[in-house]
């Protein structure tokens, strides 16, 4: 199992915008739809990776804790899905499904959402505050498989919480790890 760190966008960079097709609501979302009054979490996920999996009922339990306090959430799988079919916009409805994900769950066909934002892996968390500036990038938490450290989503809960309640969000991030993104070929 390849482990890959986040690149670890620069703090303060504003929200790259996008507009792509989920694929568990019949509709398009951009960055402005699902933007939340208090925050936004941009999540890069992928259903087969087993960090994701490892994860996924955590990153649900966040969304459904922090939408309601104003926190927008989404996220977007950019894998090449001719080599990773497994990842196609039908499976990723058939995902969302399973893991019970009603937030919006898109696909980034042109791998350029992804590029946007300085993605490399699965799970790759970005938090940006009201005015849409980037605050935390990094880990849930230090759990990963097979490691034995339970998942909390710990870190980034608490950025979350620090956006909310008005708090410094910690300086000291961790990249998250996890498998690469699947990038096309040139």
């Amino acid at each position: 199992m390849a482990q890959t760190p986040s690149n670890m966008l620069a703090l303060g960079t504003k929200a790259p915008d996008f507009n792509l097709p989920a694929t568990n609501f019949n509709q398009h979302f951009s960055f402005k739809n699902i933007k939340g009054n208090k925050g936004t979490l941009v999540i890069f996920i992928c259903n087969h990776c087993p960090f994701v999996l490892h994860v996924i009922e955590e990153i649900v339990m966040i969304a459904n804790d922090y939408r309601v306090q104003g926190i927008g959430v989404v996220a977007i799988s950019s894998n090449d899905v001719v080599k990773y079919p497994q990842d196609a916009p039908d499976k990723m409805a058939d995902f969302a499904l399973e893991q019970k994900i009603d937030f919006p769950y898109l696909f980034d066909e042109t791998q350029e959402v992804a590029k946007a934002y300085d993605a490399a892996c699965t799970p790759d968390f970005y938090l940006f505050d009201n005015q849409d500036k980037l605050v935390y990038r990094g880990q849930l938490d230090d759990s990963r498989p097979a490691n034995g450290i339970p998942v909390s989503g710990s870190d980034l809960r608490n950025a979350i919480d620090a956006i909310i309640y008005n708090r410094k969000i910690n300086d000291i991030q961790k990249p998250s790890i996890g498998c690469n993104i699947k990038w096309k070929s040139s």
